[in-house]
């Protein structure tokens, strides 16, 4: 079976409810849960659409407010509901999260959505927080996106309107185009809000994140054990030691290391083993430096040399 195991990864992107946000939310569920997500599956792998793996964020913490101040709560809306994810911000106009976080599986783009920025508590209306809509004319998929294989899934957004940067919102730095280090070694930071216990089936209300050794792709490739090649260049990987993982609803959402006293974004939450996110399996993130290029010509951000 694990010529095919890749077909069982779950995406991250979690739905999540929302009394203030215009989206019809009893329309609103887990990816997983929708008939389009499991109809592509193999008929052996159909019993995994009952499985109930461990789906939380174990030795999580909650985030001091403003702790983050790049990261963002991303509510996409699709025909079929309204979606949970993560990003981060590039600039005052643009937000960086994962292609399938503002695509369906029948890649159809999100309709619209809202970026919240500030956000300690994502479902209270903080002081602290910009909630910032956006259309579908402003969402921009690497037109190399392939959901099956998961290759590609990075994406911007262009908000409606711009951002105020204060203390709460602040955009993330990228790495150089000069610079080609992998950060294998070096400590990552992940953060979001998304789900963290299986008593708690829904996302988080407040900002979590968790910190591990970034991977080797060779590690992360043979920690997965598959019969096919996961994990590539365009990819960056997340130790899981002690169960410690992003899950369901934090896709889109920031690996981040520190470099020079300031967080440097080099990955972008992507997906997780359907073996559950406390699997102890890594985490694979889109490696923000080999998508310079589609950065550049898809948003306003500017690459320090």
């Amino acid at each position: 079976m694990k010529s095919i195991s890749v077909v069982a990864l779950l995406a991250l992107a979690a739905f999540a409810s929302a009394e203030w946000i215009d989206i019809d939310w009893s329309q609103v569920k887990p990816i997983e849960e929708f008939d389009h997500y499991w109809s592509r599956l193999p008929a052996e792998l159909q019993i995994l659409r009952h499985a109930e793996p461990s789906r939380r964020i174990v030795n999580g913490e909650e985030a001091t407010p403003g702790q983050f101040p790049y990261q963002i709560a991303l509510l996409s809306t699709f025909a079929a509901g309204g979606g949970l994810c993560g990003g981060s911000i590039l600039t005052t106009t643009y937000i960086l999260t994962a292609a399938h976080c503002v695509v369906d599986d029948n890649g159809v783009l999100a309709s619209s959505g809202t970026a919240i920025l500030g956000a300690h508590n994502r479902l209270v209306e903080e002081e602290t927080q910009q909630r910032i809509g956006f259309s579908q004319s402003g969402v921009f998929v690497h037109p190399s996106y392939n959901p099956t294989l998961i290759r590609n899934d990075i994406a911007t957004v262009r908000l409606n309107s711009p951002a105020v940067f204060n203390e709460r919102v602040q955009p993330i730095d990228l790495p150089a185009t000069s610079d080609s280090r992998t950060f294998a070694g070096l400590i990552g930071t992940a953060s979001g809000f998304g789900r963290t216990s299986d008593a708690l089936p829904g996302a988080s209300d407040v900002l979590m994140f968790t910190r591990n050794p970034v991977m080797t792709n060779a590690a992360c490739q043979s920690a997965w054990d598959l019969g096919i090649i996961l994990v590539t260049d365009q990819n960056v990987c997340l130790d899981a030691d002690g169960g410690r993982s992003v899950c369901n609803g934090d896709s889109g959402g920031p690996l981040t290391v520190v470099d020079g006293g300031r967080s440097l974004e080099v990955g972008i939450a992507s997906f997780v083993s359907a073996q559950g996110c406390a699997s102890g399996i890594p985490s694979v993130w889109v490696r923000v430096s080999f998508y310079r290029d589609f950065i550049a010509q898809n948003s306003n951000y500017v690459f320090r040399a």
